[in-house]
Parts: C-alpha cells; sequence; structure tokens
C-alpha cells in the first residue's frame, strides 16, 4: 500500500460536469439495473479519459507503488487455493477456438504469473507503442491510490452515471439510443460472437484495448465512457439489486483454483461501470451508462482500469 500527500486537484486534462438531476438506471436491461430513479448529482470535474499507461507510470515512478497483482497473495486470502499457485499475476483474457458454454468464464480468463499493468497480457508482453492505451491490470487499491497521489478521488456510481449519459437523460447509450448512428463505430466493444468470433471494425481489428480518445467524446466531451476498458468507481456493490450471473466482466475468486461461483468472496466489491472491449451483445450488453457490475477489490484484469474525478 501506498501513503502518499495529496496535491491540489488539478484541472488540465479534465472536464467540468456540472451538477444535476437524472434518471439513473434501467428497466429494459439486466436486474442489477432496476429500479429507475431520480438522482441529484453536485458539480465536479472528471479526467476526459480513463488514466493511461503512460500516466499511471508516472504514478509509479514518483511514489514506488507495487500494485496488488506485482505482490503474491496472502494465502490466508485464498484457503482453497494450491500454494504453489500462490504467484503474482493477474487474469489474462483468451479468445476461444470457437462456440463455449458461455456460463463458464474459466473457458475464455486465465490466472496467468507474471501479468500486470507492465505486462499487461503477461511476460513477454509489454506497455511499447500502448503508452496512450488505458492502463489496466489495476486493483481498487491501486487506482485509489492513484487518486490520492493525484489529488483527486475515484467517482461514485452516481457521478459516473450522470457523467457518462452526456446530458441525454434517459438514452440508452452514452451518445442516443442508436447503436451505430449512421453506420458509424462509436466505441471500443466486441464485434462477433463473444468470445471465439472476432469481425474487424474500424480501428479495432483485433480484440484489445484502444489509444484513449480513439472514439468520439460524450455530450460533455468525455472520451471511452462506453467500451474499451471497465472503470473501477468509490462505491461498494450493494443498493439491494440483484447480484448479476458471473460474467465476461465479473468473474469471482480470480486466484483461488475452485468451481465457478462455488467459493465464498473474500474480498468487498464494488462497483464497476461503462463496459469494455470484451462486451458483446451476445453475452454481456454491458456497454451502456446504466449498466453496472460487481467486482472483487483483489481483482486485476486486461480490461479493467479507472479515471479520477475532483470537487
Amino acid at each position: 500500500m501506498t501513503t502518499t500527500t495529496p496535491r491540489p486537484a488539478p484541472t488540465r486534462g479534465m472536464v467540468r460536469i456540472e451538477g444535476g438531476t437524472f434518471l439513473m438506471g434501467s428497466r429494459d436491461f439486466y436486474p442489477e439495473e432496476k429500479p429507475v430513479r431520480r438522482v441529484t448529482a453536485d458539480g465536479f470535474w472528471m479526467d476526459e479519459h480513463p488514466v493511461t499507461a503512460a500516466e499511471f507510470r508516472r504514478f509509479v515512478k514518483d511514489t514506488g507503488h507495487v500494485t496488488v497483482a506485482e505482490r503474491a497473495p496472502d494465502p490466508a486470502d485464498y484457503p482453497e487455493a494450491d500454494p504453489a499457485a500462490l504467484v503474482p499475476g493477474a487474469l489474462v483474457f483468451r479468445r476461444t477456438p470457437g462456440p463455449v458454454d458461455l456460463d463458464d468464464w474459466r473457458q475464455w480468463w486465465s490466472y496467468v504469473p507474471g501479468a500486470s499493468w507492465r505486462h499487461p497480457a503477461g511476460p513477454g508482453s509489454t506497455l511499447h507503442g500502448r503508452e496512450r492505451h488505458p492502463v489496466t491490470q489495476v486493483a481498487y487499491e491501486d487506482a485509489a491510490a492513484y487518486a490520492a497521489w493525484a489529488g483527486k478521488r475515484l467517482p461514485t456510481e452516481a457521478e459516473w452515471e450522470y457523467a457518462a449519459r452526456g446530458g441525454l437523460d434517459g438514452a440508452v447509450f452514452s451518445w442516443g439510443d442508436d447503436f451505430t448512428p449512421r453506420g458509424r463505430r462509436m466505441a471500443n466493444t466486441w464485434h462477433g460472437r463473444f468470445p471465439w468470433e472476432y469481425v474487424p471494425a474500424g480501428r479495432a481489428t483485433a480484440p484489445g484495448t484502444t489509444p484513449v480518445g480513439t472514439y468520439p467524446p460524450n455530450g460533455h466531451g468525455l472520451y471511452d465512457m462506453t467500451g474499451n476498458v471497465w472503470e473501477w468507481t468509490a462505491d461498494p456493490y450493494t443498493d439491494g439489486h440483484a447480484e448479476p450471473a458471473a460474467s465476461c466482466c465479473a468473474p469471482r475468486e480470480p486466484r483461488a483454483d475452485t468451481p465457478a461461483g462455488e467459493a465464498p468472496e473474500r474480498f468487498p466489491r464494488r462497483v464497476t461501470k461503462g463496459g469494455s472491449h470484451l462486451c458483446a451483445p451476445n453475452y454481456c450488453l454491458r456497454y451502456r451508462p446504466a449498466a453496472r457490475q460487481g467486482q472483487t477489490e483483489d481483482t486485476a484484469t486486461c480490461h479493467l482500469g479507472f479515471r479520477c474525478v475532483a470537487d
């Protein structure tokens, strides 16, 4: 854990979001998005794009922070796991050779020793040429430490959703109700049948992150509020919503070698928002402002990042 002295919150690279009231949630998609309710958000500043690998690298250089994925897990936290398997690492997505049972996320997620923010796909992968991509393989603690160092904080779920809507209260997507207005791709999401068939489209030629700002901003001037990477928020995953089924975006007990959905959770969950490059309509249509997932605080994956806000 890194202890830092907060700095005055900067506004460079941030967008001012004026306060207002909006309809939060959706009744048309997944149960955890209900009920729709009217929520008021105070004004705040928000990063115009997710924190990039280059920005996170400056934080690590300045503080010496060692991320959760770079530390050996505590065996007491994973009693079902083989002690020999408790080595530093993180979750990495692997395309399957063909259709698979979509009820078992272990078909496409693997815990890869050595995977970290420096090596997002595991040993041998680097950040070369990816400096402007969102940083990934960061757990909640890492995101919160960066925010404190930057003199900022992580957004609440309501702030995040309010900003993502871009002034379009009640719209399905951040840009309206049409996923591809006039045939234009608006976000980095999965093209094809997840998790095996990927159809190149526009700037996305293969599954993976794209540089921040590749796709158009929303009405507030915020980039990548849809797709690319899921983003941590400060809120615990509670609020009385139904728990979603295990999915491409919220694998359980990533370091423990136990059957899917069988092991009790030992870490609190936080709300993540926005969807990612792995979200596909045949499985995870969660690249919408109202969509939400619960992610355990210890989780680091190749499709999960964050951005910050300031008051």
